[in-house]
C-alpha cells in the first residue's frame, strides 16, 4: 500500500485555516463509509464516538482515547455513502467526501477548517497523517490500538511538514 500523501494547509486570515488530504485508498467506497460513520469504525482509527446520530443535523460527541480530547458538535453533511461533515468544537467542520476510482478504491477529499494559532498547524498536519494512515490499517483489519500509542510517530510526523522541502 502506498504511503499517505502529505497533506497541504492554507491560511483562511489570522488564526484560521484549512487542512487538505486526498487519500486514495485500494477500498470501494462501500467499505469506507462504515470507518467514517460508526462509532464501530471510527473507533478503529480516530476517536471514540460516545455520540453519533447518523443523520443531518444529528448529534455527534467524539473522544480521543489516546490524549482525552472531547470534541462536540453535529453532523452538518450527510449524502449516503458519498460526504458526511462534522462541525465540531476545535474545528470547525471536518468533512470526508467520497470519489470512487473504478469499483475497487475511492480518493478521500478531506478538509478540515479551523480556527487557532498557526503553531498548531503543522501539528494538525500531522495528526491528520497519522489518522489517516491508521484509516487503512484498520480497513486492512488492524484498528489501532490506543493502549499501545506514544505519539513518536506523530512528534516524526511533525518534523516532517516543518521541514523546507514539504512547505
Amino acid at each position: 500500500m502506498p504511503p499517505v500523501s502529505h497533506g497541504t494547509s492554507e491560511s483562511r486570515g489570522e488564526d484560521r485555516w484549512r487542512i487538505r488530504f486526498e487519500p486514495h485508498l485500494p477500498y470501494a467506497y462501500e467499505a469506507l463509509w462504515p470507518a467514517l460513520t460508526t462509532p464501530e469504525g471510527l473507533r478503529g482509527w480516530l476517536a471514540a464516538a460516545e455520540v453519533l446520530e447518523r443523520r443531518l443535523g444529528g448529534a455527534v460527541t467524539l473522544r480521543w482515547p489516546h490524549t482525552g480530547t472531547v470534541a462536540t458538535g453535529h453532523v452538518t453533511a450527510w449524502d449516503v455513502e458519498r460526504v458526511v461533515e462534522y462541525t465540531l468544537t476545535g474545528h470547525e467542520r471536518i468533512r470526508f467526501h467520497l470519489e470512487p476510482v473504478g469499483t475497487d478504491s475511492t480518493v478521500i477529499r478531506f478538509l478540515d477548517e479551523r480556527g487557532g494559532p498557526a503553531s498548531e498547524r503543522l501539528d494538525c498536519l500531522a495528526g491528520w497523517h497519522e489518522h489517516f494512515e491508521l484509516l487503512e490499517s484498520a480497513l486492512a483489519g488492524r484498528p489501532a490500538d490506543w493502549a499501545a500509542w506514544t505519539g513518536a510517530h506523530r512528534a516524526a510526523l511533525r518534523g516532517d511538514y516543518a521541514s523546507p522541502a514539504a512547505a
